[in-house]
């Protein structure tokens, strides 16, 4: 009984540390996983690097992006950051 008294906070700890840090970054990785996978052509998207376009086309593993002067840029699906909803 004095071990598991003695372990307890240990214990607790590490349950704490589950709830507090890794849930949520678990729930933010399946958010945009879910994102990523989701993408649509015209979507208004922005990269990590900060780029803002429109999805141009997409294939399995890479997003072509148009910028607003008409450029087309490639890009692997896991730099889009963000879709952007008006």
């Amino acid at each position: 009984m004095e071990t598991l008294v003695s372990l307890l906070p240990i214990i607790l700890f590490f349950v704490i540390f589950y709830f507090i840090l890794i849930r949520p970054q678990q729930k933010r990785q399946k958010q945009v996983r879910e994102m990523q996978t989701s993408l649509q052509k015209d979507d208004k998207v922005v990269t990590i690097g900060g780029l803002h376009g429109v999805v141009h086309a997409l294939d399995e593993g890479v997003v072509v992006i148009r910028v607003e002067d008409g450029t087309k840029l490639t890009y692997d699906r896991t730099a889009i950051r963000d879709v952007v909803r008006d």
